[in-house]
């Protein structure tokens, strides 16, 4: 066998395995096995790409791989579950910010001597790349609070932003070999990525985030395409794919369109209700009423937000399922697909605490319990709970289909204060008469209750 054939074939083996992995990670169950069988299909693809002659210096591989080893471990084993969408966030960045960089490199390396067929790719990924390093820079800000404005920018510029990175291009495509007007296309698409995620609130962050992964994976593509690597190409189309298909879902669940979500700066806050609109007042419990609540329930529903993640209270939450169950409670969990901070938060916070996976119960799959609801225990979550979106015309979340905890026979809500959530709204359910409030940290407040729970 040739050194050729012996590439293709590990470059087959390679994608394969990225395809079954990714397959895998469907349910939580083969998700872990998935996510290493995917990792093994990399180290093959990079054993060979490291085949190919002439690969380049080698001293500068083995220094490359080191720091990004360094740095990778023991970045992915310190997050805390909480800060998981700002690492994916990083790490998609990091993706989109390569793919420029090659695609620069290869650019002045060739020194105007591209065919067309590789030059196209290049400078697709180079504008994609660009967009996708930035956006997912600033939408990591946005996750970590350090940028909280959602400054509106008009269309007109980020129009005109796109217009000059294509007209660039063009440029370039049609012969010339100028590196400076490769780095003005690095730069305007650069600042677009920025300029188009600076409006969007955090609410929005899960649609925006699988949109610049599915850009990440489309620019990746573009430079296998014109590097003629296989093997990158696979990986990058199935990124794109997936991506695209899961900014679908995300935007569906939100009722809107992901032109809007661009584009609308909604997720940026609204007017606030006051709580005499609501037609109530803010009803306060205590851990022990709540104990009592849940222990002579027939059916709890558990609606876990990102206020379960900021307080790491999943195991708490399970632990209290687990003593009511003892005691003849039904317990199930309503995951919202945007709950949280990236798709499939909630879902990843829960299995980390061992709660059965048919127990999480999808919002469409739900909704209909509601109804027969005793008791729903929210824990954190606002906006995915805000019956304004039924509601109220105005609203910033007006038309997302909700979480339906307002059909209950009683709502349990555990909050920290009467903020507002990520949507920059309130929500009248917390008004709700039969709304009972538990406020301090979630898992101190679960633990507390557990307790109580105990003791009955």
């Amino acid at each position: 066998m040739s050194r050729e054939d012996l590439i293709q074939l590990l470059y087959i083996v390679a994608f394969s395995m990225f395809i079954v992995g990714l397959h895998m990670l469907r349910g939580p169950r083969t998700a872990v096995r998935g996510n290493q069988v995917a990792a093994v299909g990399m180290a093959v693809a990079v054993v060979a790409t490291l085949l190919q002659p002439g690969v380049g210096d080698w001293v500068l591989i083995v220094v490359g791989v080191a720091i990004g080893t360094a740095i990778g471990i023991p970045s992915a084993r310190s997050v805390k579950m909480t800060a998981m969408p700002q690492m994916v966030a990083l790490f998609n960045g990091v993706g989109g910010g390569a793919v420029a960089l090659i695609s620069f490199v290869e650019f002045r390396e060739a020194g105007g001597d591209l065919e067309l067929e590789a030059l196209i790719p290049i400078l697709f990924a180079a504008i994609i790349g660009s967009i996708s390093f930035w956006g997912s820079n600033i939408a990591f800000l946005k996750l970590q609070e350090t940028l909280k404005k959602s400054i509106k920018v008009p269309r007109e510029v980020n129009a005109g932003l796109l217009l000059i990175a294509v007209a660039l291009a063009v440029v370039i495509a049609a012969g010339s070999d100028s590196q400076l007007l490769f780095v003005g296309i690095l730069l305007a698409a650069g600042l677009l990525g920025v300029l188009a995620v600076v409006p969007i609130g955090g609410a929005d962050m899960p649609v925006v985030i699988s949109t610049l992964n599915a850009f990440t994976g489309l620019s990746a593509a573009a430079a296998g395409i014109a590097l003629d690597n296989t093997a990158l190409i696979v990986a990058g189309m199935l990124v794109g794919a997936s991506g695209s298909i899961l900014t679908k879902q995300m935007a569906d669940a939100m009722n809107r369109s992901i032109g809007n979500v661009f584009f609308a700066g909604v997720g940026a806050g609204g007017p606030a209700l006051a709580a005499g609109d609501t037609g109530g007042t803010v009803r306060s419990t205590s851990a022990a009423d709540v104990a009592i609540q849940l222990s002579y329930a027939r059916l709890v529903v558990v609606v876990p937000g990102y206020g379960m993640a900021v307080a790491q209270a999943q195991r708490a939450v399970a632990d209290l399922a687990a003593e009511l169950e003892k005691r003849g409670v039904e317990v199930l969990y309503a995951i919202h697909p945007v709950a949280g901070r990236m798709p499939g938060h909630m879902n990843v916070l829960l299995a980390e605490a061992d709660v059965a996976y048919d127990k999480l119960k999808e919002m469409d799959d739900i909704n209909g319990e509601f109804a027969r609801t005793d008791v729903a225990l929210v824990i954190g979550a606002n906006d995915v709970t805000n019956p304004a979106a039924r509601t109220v015309a105005d609203s910033p979340i007006y038309g997302m289909p909700i979480l339906d905890v307002d059909k209950s026979s009683s709502v349990i809500v555990l909050k920290r204060s009467m903020n507002s959530g990520f949507a920059g709204i309130d929500n009248p359910l917390f008004y709700d008469p039969k709304t009972s409030m538990l406020f301090g940290d979630a898992k101190a407040s679960v633990s507390e209750v557990l307790g109580e729970v105990q003791q009955l």
